[in-house]
């Protein structure tokens, strides 16, 4: 029994930016999340960045910030472009000839904290009770 258990079992994958946040593994409130085919990173419970590796524009590094930090962001980051779908956080493509440069120093600044990093996520919406027929909500 054991044995066919051992073959269906799923060899896990590295991701393939997962070297970039290691370096935040040793914060006490990491957290690393898979969020869309991405993985999202965590701090003090804020989201922080998102490392894509799908297909573009699903391929970099998604950096969650609010649209008031975007100039200063893209003046120092100017390889950083706003998402071509989520145009609220800004984007680093695998692609660009700085990535992983730039990539190091985005995980950095979000490990130092920099507050222009980081948006706080919406609270989870509470799940209805399935005790009533279909169709009707439970009241509360």
């Amino acid at each position: 029994m054991r044995e066919r258990f051992e073959k269906s079992e799923k060899i896990r994958q590295p991701h393939r930016h997962e070297w970039l946040w290691e370096p935040l593994e040793a914060e006490a409130t990491f957290v690393v999340r898979s969020m869309f085919g991405a993985k999202a990173a965590y701090l003090d419970g804020k989201l922080m960045l998102c490392f894509c590796a799908g297909e573009e524009p699903w391929r970099g590094v998604l950096v969650c910030t609010e649209q008031a930090h975007h100039p200063a962001l893209l003046a120092e980051f100017p390889f950083l472009i706003p998402h071509p779908i989520l145009p609220k956080w800004l984007y680093l493509p695998e692609c660009s000839e700085r990535f992983e440069p730039i990539a190091t120093r985005l995980v950095s600044l979000a490990r130092r904290r920099d507050p222009r990093l980081g948006v706080s996520p919406k609270p989870r919406k509470s799940r209805v009770k399935r005790n009533s027929p279909p169709g009707r909500r439970a009241r509360k």
